[in-house]
């Protein structure tokens, strides 16, 4: 398995996270989170984010993984100085809990990189 190295320059931030009442939802995870996210490179390299990784956390402690291919459908190009925003969300068996991962993928010579998503607090509004 190759090494994967952090790029400087390549930041993500969680620019909001909001709680969505009145959501269908799966019974069995009923709490609805949006979230939305910029992916910058301030780095010298074009890189490609090719998948990413959730760990979510409920209040009662259970950790549920969540991987996949790309980002909403998307392996978006980032040239030097260029962001990517998105938004999604995070369905929770609990009112409350934390998500935190990381995005993968490749720098404009093929090698594999990571870069950290910053922890985010699901939090039921409170009244």
């Amino acid at each position: 398995m190759p090494v994967l190295k952090e790029l400087k320059g390549l930041t993500v931030t969680v620019d909001h996270v909001a709680y969505q009442s009145g959501i269908y939802t799966n019974p069995d995870k009923p709490h609805c989170y949006a979230y939305y996210i910029t992916i910058r490179n301030q780095s010298s390299q074009t890189i490609v984010i090719r998948g990413r990784k959730w760990v979510l956390r409920n209040s009662l402690g259970h950790v549920h993984a969540v991987e996949g291919e790309g980002v909403v459908g998307k392996c978006p190009v980032l040239q030097p100085g260029d962001s990517f925003n998105y938004n999604s969300f995070h369905l929770l068996e609990t009112e409350n809990g934390s998500a935190e991962g990381s995005y993968l993928g490749v720098d404009s010579i093929g090698e594999p990189l990571i870069v950290r998503i910053p922890r985010m607090e699901l939090r039921f509004p409170s009244v």
